[in-house]
């Protein structure tokens, strides 16, 4: 007899129940806060499952539950696992559930892979791509699951109202269609209410039926999603389900049960962001904006310095270190840690974590480039490209000496001074005994001594950065007669920009050279400088003009030209971390008070501006507690006069401005966003994103209760009617002016978790608790560029890849007699649309990850130090050998593909 021919009180076994637990590792607790509550239900769930053999449960699709239970109960590990192997017990196959436009795609890979990895060590994870509550999904998730070997998913939030089933084939921009169950009718707990009243078991049965079944169709189970927040397992729920008619059952039990075909169901492409079915709170993306500040750079430091310069240039692999610092980033990404949607103790746990990752990322990176920098005289500098295309950019370099800069090749570098080191550290009358007691050693104010003299009374050091030379402070003590004052005296140093070539993923290194012995630079070596004129910023490919109000005009070198980018707008936002929400009468203030230009540097390399604005934002919301009909009044007549610094500077070869804005946020309950008018008017934009670049439209689709404003996420950059803004952190933005104007949101002060009473949203999303700390008060800056362009967004990926990650320079430590060694190559990874967006060690091969941004078929150019290559699937298990030839791999793409290849030398 088949399931749904089993009878019961319903007649036919027609709903499939699968008790779970939704687990919010952080939110209106802190984690440890929450752990406590969790080991007391993972105790009962054990202690349940075990006398009730008929039970089955579902760890909402993460293995951090069990992991944060296993280091309080180690000892209860094999009952767990028993569980698991049983069948029982679902977990993963998530590590975490994530926020998954907080994060980079690098992100998700590795959260996924962490997750289905433990959990197959305890028997298998859930083959079912679990995402309940995430605030959305991205578009590439499809492909992401299936590449990991996942057919299912399963979604509740940002399903459009096109989908009218609960199944649906979710398709991935690169075709990709996964058969996805979508949870209607109260999402991940749709039959939450079944047993509440085991004296209406048949009547409640009959009228989840009812409704299910105009989601479901007419024939097959239905799947009763019995858990909320934070639930723990009901005591003879087995005997309920049974007299209900229904069988219990993991998720992936029930989802299991169906093929991965997707012929016959409604298709929807693309990520998921639809208001139409539930909340996704975009308020999120840009609440508590220095957590997302630093979730960017810890990302850069691990994914993009440590983990490839470790994988060339290293010597013994620090896996550990990098599994820790990928630990700490997949545990911030949670979808109520990174966001910021939690109470002040959980955010500044989570930076704390954030934090530790970028710390164990910068060690083993400077692990790596003092190995390298050993191999650099010590008055050179080591520089490294952590890109896989050679490049031509501007460093900042502290060098000693006047003479110029060379390359390995003897070549003169482009050099431009920007700032002269003091030589005259000290100068004073003093017992030269006291001055002694200021040596340590070779040191002497912060640096070496090189040597001494003793005339006409004065005691003179000598020191520098680095020294050879012996120094015996008993004859200097034996030379102290007559000395009154005591002088030191530096080596000449200078801080300047120097334009320098760097292979990819490699390195180079300059040096001072006497002028006798430097080369000029070859004819195409040359390149067009920064001319600075008043207010005018120009390097060719560039010309940036400052305006009276502090905006910018900006015209590229085809002409595109756009007027008063820059512009600062303050508004009024009496929502919470979930939702913004202007208040019923706001104050926009965008008009400066005063506006001052200041001239940092003049070029030829760097050339910059500061542009001082001042003006007077109100301090706070007024009435921010509001009524059901009127959730806030307006903002306060009392105003705080804020000085916003915009540095506009631009560097020779870089067809953006790079803008670096920076003001003390002593105000409340307010949205602040700089705005760019657009050069076209456009309905459209173009944002990067996870392993993919979105095209939005001006408008989101509504229909649950909270209202759809059009603000979006861009993780690299976002493009539209023909400028771009390069960005080093997720960042929201809309489209204002309908199509007229880019609005980028550099920052969001409010003061609550949840309100109870929200204009913009029918219900709380969360507790209404006071979070003083997401007011974002004091020091805040956002750096980002503007680049105009022409035509498709293709000019704009190449650019914010070097935009987002700078040179890196590290002072040379080998013998001062070594000559610099020659430019190395790491991996050279080059193609029409395709980025690199990981490299790193796997055992005795090195796994790169690559993905073709393009509409159409292309193709990786991958050259290096390698004989043999493998495609492999998101896990690191291998696939299809493919040819190299010359250590160059020609890896065809189709459109908007992720693909993972290993790379080693023949044995």
């Amino acid at each position: 007899m088949t399931t749904a021919e089993t009878t019961g009180t319903t007649g036919t076994t027609e709903i499939v129940v699968v008790p779970h637990t939704h687990w919010d590792r952080e939110w209106y607790e802190p984690f440890q806060r929450f752990r406590l509550r969790l080991v007391a239900l993972l105790d009962e769930v054990l202690d349940t499952m075990e006398r009730e053999p008929a039970y089955h449960f579902t760890l909402d699709g993460q293995l951090a539950c069990v992991d944060d239970y296993l280091e309080v109960r180690p000892e209860n590990r094999d009952r767990v696992a028993a569980l698991v192997e049983s069948g029982r017990l679902a977990v993963g196959p998530w590590q975490i559930l994530l926020d998954e436009f907080l994060c980079s795609g690098e992100n998700i890979v590795r959260n996924l892979e962490l997750g289905m990895a433990r959990a197959d060590k305890l028997g298998r994870a859930m083959a079912v791509g679990y995402l309940p509550d995430m605030f959305g999904h991205t578009a590439q998730m499809p492909q992401i699951l299936h590449r990991a070997g996942l057919l299912h998913a399963c979604v509740y939030r940002g399903v459009p109202s096109s989908v009218t089933t609960d199944a649906f084939a979710w398709v991935a921009p690169d075709g990709t269609a996964l058969r996805t169950q979508y949870l209607p009718a109260g999402g991940y707990g749709n039959g939450a209410h079944l047993f509440e009243d085991a004296g209406q078991l048949a009547e409640r049965g009959a009228a989840f039926v009812e409704t299910m079944r105009r989601w479901h169709g007419p024939e097959g189970p239905l799947l009763a999603m019995y858990g909320t927040d934070h639930s723990a397992p009901v005591r003879g729920l087995p005997e309920m389900v049974s007299q209900l008619g229904a069988r219990m059952d993991t998720l992936s039990g029930y989802i299991e049960a169906h093929s991965g075909d997707v012929a016959g169901l409604p298709r929807v492409t693309g990520e998921l962001r639809s208001h139409a079915r539930a909340n996704i709170l975009p308020g999120v993306i840009s609440v508590r904006a220095h957590v997302k500040q630093a979730m960017g750079r810890a990302e850069r430091m691990v994914e993009r310095y440590a983990e490839p310069l470790a994988t060339l240039w290293g010597d013994d692999w620090p896996g550990r270190f990098l599994d820790m610092a990928w630990w700490r980033l997949v545990d911030a990404s949670g979808h109520d840690s990174v966001t910021g949607c939690g109470v002040d103790e959980t955010a500044q746990q989570v930076a704390a974590r954030i934090a530790e990752a970028e710390h164990l990322g910068q060690a083993v990176r400077d692990m790596v480039t003092a190995k390298l920098a050993a191999t650099v005289p010590t008055d050179g500098v080591l520089v490294v490209n952590p890109t896989p295309a050679a490049r031509r950019g501007v460093v900042l370099l502290d060098v000693a000496g006047e003479d110029p800069l060379v390359d390995p090749a003897g070549a003169k570098v482009p050099v431009q001074p920007l700032e002269y080191a003091p030589t005259l550290l000290l100068d004073e009358e003093m017992d030269p005994a006291t001055a002694l007691t200021f040596v340590h050693g070779t040191e002497l104010y912060g640096q070496h001594i090189t040597g001494w003299s003793v005339a006409d009374g004065v005691l003179t050091f000598t020191v520098a950065r680095e020294s050879t030379a012996a120094f015996n402070v008993g004859q200097v003590r034996g030379a102290l007669d007559g000395v009154h004052r005591v002088r030191i005296v530096a080596q000449p140093r200078r801080t300047v920009a120097a334009l320098v070539e760097a292979p990819p993923l490699g390195h180079t290194s300059v040096r001072p050279a006497p002028y006798d012995s430097v080369t000029e630079p070859a004819d195409g070596a040359r390149v067009t400088g920064v001319r600075t004129e008043e207010r005018v910023l120009d390097n060719g490919l560039l010309r940036v003009e400052v305006a009276r109000d502090g905006t910018l005009t900006l015209t590229g070198p085809d002409g595109v030209t756009l007027t008063g980018a820059g512009r600062i707008v303050d508004g009024g936002d009496v929502g919470d971390s979930y939702n913004y929400a202007p208040p019923a009468e706001d104050r926009l203030v965008s008009d400066p008070e005063s506006v001052q230009v200041t001239t940092v540097c003049s070029g030829p390399l760097v050339a910059a501006f500061d542009v001082w604005r001042t003006h007077r934002w109100p301090g706070a919301g007024d009435g921010i507690e509001g009524t059901p009909e009127i959730p806030a009044t307006s903002r306060t007549e009392a105003t705080e006069e804020i000085a916003v610094r915009t540095r506009v500077e631009l560097r020779a070869g870089e067809p953006y401005v790079r803008l670096d804005v920076e003001f003390d946020n002593r105000c409340a309950d307010h949205r602040v966003r700089l705005h760019v008018p657009l050069p076209q008017r456009t309905a459209v934009s173009h944002a990067e994103g996870q392993f993919a670049v979105v095209t939005r439209g001006l408008t989101a689709e509504g229909g649950c209760g909270e209202e759809p404003l059009p603000t979006f996420p861009a993780s690299g950059w976002v493009a539209a009617g023909g400028v771009a803004a390069l960005l080093q952190h997720v960042t929201e933005y809309e489209l204002v002016e309908e199509g007229g104007e880019l609005a980028l949101t550099l920052l969001r002060s409010i003061g609550y978790l949840s309100r109870n009473r929200h204009a913009l949203r029918p219900e709380p999303a969360g507790p209404q608790l006071p979070t003083p700390a997401a007011q974002s008060r004091g020091l805040r800056s956002v750096s980002l560029a503007l680049m105009p362009y022409s035509g498709t967004w293709s000019a704009v990926p190449p650019a914010a890849e070097t935009f987002r990650h700078d040179l890196l320079t590290v002072a040379g430590t080998g013998a001062p007699y070594l000559p610099l060694p020659a430019p190395a190559a790491g991996l050279s990874v080059t193609g029409d649309g395709v980025a690199m967006t990981s490299l790193r060690a796997r055992d005795e091969w090195r796994e790169l990850r690559v993905v073709a941004l393009s509409d159409t078929p292309t193709e990786a150019v991958i050259e290096g130090a390698f004989s043999q290559a493998r495609r492999t699937d998101l896990r690191g298990r291998p696939g299809e050998e493919l040819p190299v030839t010359d250590g160059i791999l020609r890896l065809p793409l189709g459109p908007w593909e992720i693909a993972t290849v290993q790379l080693a030398n023949s044995e």
